[in-house]
């Protein structure tokens, strides 16, 4: 059970995180947190979810977006929800995936790759390079890791950081095998409040809605943000498991919920929606 006592702004808060020590989402706590917080990591993102709900800890931290791979479905799925979360803030870290196992082995030794299964879509050039090897889906990169340092096994190898490798012992037998060498990953801090204050600085304001399923309503619903020239800066479409081939949209446009012109946007695309659900306002990336 995670201790349940943290003093907002007072003293470390307790920060919720999805995997083990040395996950990319550890790293992006500490670009989210840089004063310092105590960090506790948790089973699985929904497991994150429902941590700070119950506020057994301060915050969440998810990824949500990566550059190759684009949304991360389950954390906006989480979102959409439960009702009791909201995005507080954001931060894009580059994220390097490093081959790492016992001991340094040539490629065709391997037979056996784990890793996050977003880590493996973003390393199919390496996977199609290992016509023999399998790919065996994990927790996090770092859950990854640890399961190969158990097992010890040269042939076994893992995808993850090189934070992991360190901490698990591990030998780096290649230091980035992604797809593309700069891709980066957009995390987010949760909590159960919505931020309404205003710095001054550029901020974002994600949501999700519901159309009526006919000709042009999609185009409809985001005609207001067009005609106030307010950038509509992601777009995704989600299934509606209860309704089956019916989709939500979720999305973020840059602006503020309390700026006039966002209200007056965001009032119009309600009144042509189904449903509106504001998922928080936030600050524009924090980058590393």
């Amino acid at each position: 059970m995670v201790r349940p006592t943290q003093r907002y702004r007072d003293e470390f808060v307790i920060v919720g995180y999805p995997g083990r020590e040395g996950a990319h989402s550890a790293a992006a706590c500490e670009v989210l947190f840089p004063d310092g917080a105590e960090l506790i990591p948790l089973p699985s993102f929904s497991a994150v979810a429902k941590a700070t709900i119950s506020r057994e800890v301060a915050f969440g931290v998810l990824p949500i977006e990566n550059s190759l791979s684009g949304p991360v479905a389950e954390t906006h799925d989480l979102l959409y929800d439960e009702l009791a979360l909201a995005i507080t803030a954001e931060a894009v870290l580059r994220v390097h995936h490093c081959l790492v196992g016992p001991a340094a082995v040539t490629l065709d030794r391997i037979r056996v790759v784990h890793s996050h299964p977003i880590a493996l879509d973003q390393c199919r050039r390496l996977l199609a390079e290992l016509p023999e090897a399998v790919a065996v889906a994990a927790a996090t990169t770092a859950d990854a890791a640890a399961h190969v340092a158990a097992l010890g096994d040269p042939t076994e190898v893992a995808i993850a950081s090189e934070r992991a490798a360190k901490l698990h012992r591990l030998h780096v037998i290649d230091g980035n095998v992604g797809d593309q060498p700069e891709a980066c990953t957009r995390f987010v801090s949760i909590s159960t409040f919505m931020r309404l204050e205003t710095n001054g600085e550029a901020w974002r304001t994600a949501f999700s809605f519901t159309t009526d399923h006919r000709p042009g309503a999609l185009h409809l619903a985001i005609e207001p943000l067009a005609r106030h020239s307010i950038d509509l800066l992601q777009l995704v479409s989600r299934p509606i498991p209860s309704s089956p081939f019916r989709y939500r949209f979720d999305a973020v446009l840059a602006g503020h919920p309390l700026d006039e012109v966002v209200r007056g946007a965001l009032a119009e695309l309600r009144d042509r929606t189904r449903s509106v659900r504001i998922f928080g306002s936030y600050p524009a990336e924090l980058r590393r």
